[in-house]
């Protein structure tokens, strides 16, 4: 019983993957030749386009997501900020902005943009 479900599983998975690959080759040979001058391709090269665009452009991650739609590093740091006190919150605001922000020019009046000409 589980050998004919292995067997039929593998069998639609083959047959799933023909599809894709006839599909992409139709398509293909449909619209590149014409838009834009380029070559018909066989149904192995269909297949190939296919491995390739996997490659490149698909998530190897779990379930297919990529790692930011799972949280990354934002995952992280919000934890982190949960188990920090208020007096620890503001120290850690206090360094970023000493870090990342640039003092206000005395010179420049307020709104005025440092890049435009008076």
């Amino acid at each position: 019983m589980k050998r004919t479900w292995i067997l039929k599983f593998f069998l639609l998975g083959l047959l799933a993957l023909a599809v894709i690959g006839f599909v992409t080759q139709l398509l293909w040979n449909w619209l590149i030749p014409v838009l834009f001058a380029g070559p018909a391709i066989t149904f192995w090269q269909a297949l190939g386009l296919i491995a390739l665009s996997k490659i490149l452009f698909w998530s190897f991650g779990k379930g297919g997501r990529s790692w930011n739609y799972r949280g990354g590093p934002g995952r992280h740091w919000a934890a982190k900020w949960d188990t920090m006190n208020p007096e620890d919150r503001e120290r850690f605001k206090e360094k970023m902005k000493e870090k990342w922000c640039r003092p206000a020019d005395p010179e420049r009046p307020e709104g005025q943009n440092p890049g435009a000409q008076a």
